[in-house]
């Protein structure tokens, strides 16, 4: 029997693309699935019926799905995904937040509108919805959340400042998050991932049929990532680069502090520039604060 038989999942912006792929394959497993997409176009304008389509999908193989068509960027909206997740299924077992919009420009030319739809849409929405789950999942002790990210967010590309920004805050959300949620066995990871879909078209010279996509392209080879991330024993805190049938991790490394005294000048940190610039031998995670505990247990 699958682990996930009877899980509830909540699936943002799961009218096409990469959501759509996770959403059949949760409901191929058995979850119980909702298809939350606002169904517009690839700048957030716009609505239509892609959900539905979706849900169409899933029962016709035998799956159960049901709709949602509001926006994640309205607190009423991602309040809404939740709330029919609940009267419908009873509960939120696991939460993926996928929906996403590209506005880009270079940040010469950005307008600020621009800036905070891509934010609303991408990091606020991510949190709307995940707060409205995170009183059931912290009740009923259990929660899987994914938040998506991107290489775009992580390692940087131009002319996505806006998308970068807020891809790179999924990874600070999820820093928190998987701290809040330990105890409550709610597991948080971050998820960047690459594949052909009609976001990408919409980036310039970038050509793309999100309808008959490259094999290696297609979005169905990110989602065993999610499963992983999801799963019983998934884990937790994780980055994970997904896409052409490739897997990673990444992770934040720090190196050694260099440790000055209170009168400390720039010019004694200056002296010190190359071994303070030198990663060489970094290591994952907070340097300061790893080498504070390792002291605690010696």
């Amino acid at each position: 029997m699958s682990e996930f038989k009877d899980k509830v999942v909540v699936i943002t912006g799961a009218g096409g693309g990469l959501g759509k792929a996770h959403a059949l394959e949760f409901a191929r497993r058995g979850a119980k699935v909702v298809v939350n997409d606002l169904g517009g176009s690839g700048d957030g304008t716009g609505s239509g019926d892609a959900a539905d389509k979706v849900v169409d999908e899933i029962r016709a193989a035998g799956g159960t799905a049901i709709a949602n068509k509001a926006s994640v960027s309205s607190k009423e909206g991602a309040k809404s995904i939740i709330d029919d997740a609940v009267n419908a299924f009873g509960t939120v077992h696991i939460l993926v937040n996928n929906a996403g919009i590209l506005r880009d420009k270079t940040f010469k030319k950005l307008t600020l509108d621009d800036w905070d739809i891509v934010m609303d849409v991408h990091l606020n929405g991510s949190a709307y919805v995940t707060h409205a789950a995170w009183p059931l999942m912290y009740e009923q002790n259990y929660g899987r959340i994914v938040l998506t990210s991107s290489t775009s967010g992580i390692f940087g590309n131009f002319g996505q400042s806006n998308y970068g920004a807020a891809k790179m805050g999924m990874l600070g959300l999820m820093n928190v998050l998987e701290k809040e949620g330990a105890a409550k066995n709610i597991r948080v990871n971050t998820l960047a991932p690459a594949a052909e879909t009609r976001l990408i078209g919409t980036i310039p010279g970038r050509e793309v049929n999100p309808d008959n996509p490259d094999p290696m392209r297609h979005p169905k080879l990110v989602t065993p990532a999610v499963l992983l991330m999801c799963s019983d024993d998934a884990p937790t805190g994780k980055v994970i680069l997904a896409g052409n049938g490739r897997f990673s991790c990444a992770a934040v490394f720090n190196n050694e502090d260099l440790v000055f005294g209170a009168d400390v000048s720039y010019e004694d940190l200056l002296g010190k520039k190359d071994q303070l610039l030198d990663m060489s031998k970094a290591t994952e995670g907070w340097g300061w604060l790893r080498q504070l505990r390792a002291r605690q247990k010696g």
